[in-house]
């Protein structure tokens, strides 16, 4: 499976919850969208506040799945063709200096 496919995926979830209608109690924003990873993102971190390795991997996976779900949506929605800009910003990496 692609990201494109991911992506079409994440969309049905969120069409069949309802959280793309404007009445929704959840609004699909990008502002919101941006949230929401970081706060899942804090998540992961959670679960490795006071240790060096995560016990739980499947606790891991499930936030790490979170992550990547809102990460592919905010790109979708903020017109973000993720693919190539991971690729673009992959590519003037290899010519920066750390």
């Amino acid at each position: 499976m692609d990201l494109n496919e991911l992506t079409d995926r994440m969309h049905r979830f969120v069409e069949a919850k309802g959280w793309y209608q404007p009445d929704s109690p959840k609004p699909q924003s990008p502002r919101n969208l941006a949230a929401s990873l970081v706060i899942e993102a804090a998540e992961v971190l959670e679960l490795y506040q006071w240790q060096e390795a995560c016990a739980d991997k499947e606790a891991l996976a499930d936030e790490l799945a979170d992550v990547a779900l809102y990460l592919l949506q905010l790109a979708s929605v903020g017109g973000v063709d993720l693919e190539a800009a991971i690729l673009r910003k992959l590519e003037r990496n290899y010519g920066r200096s750390w």
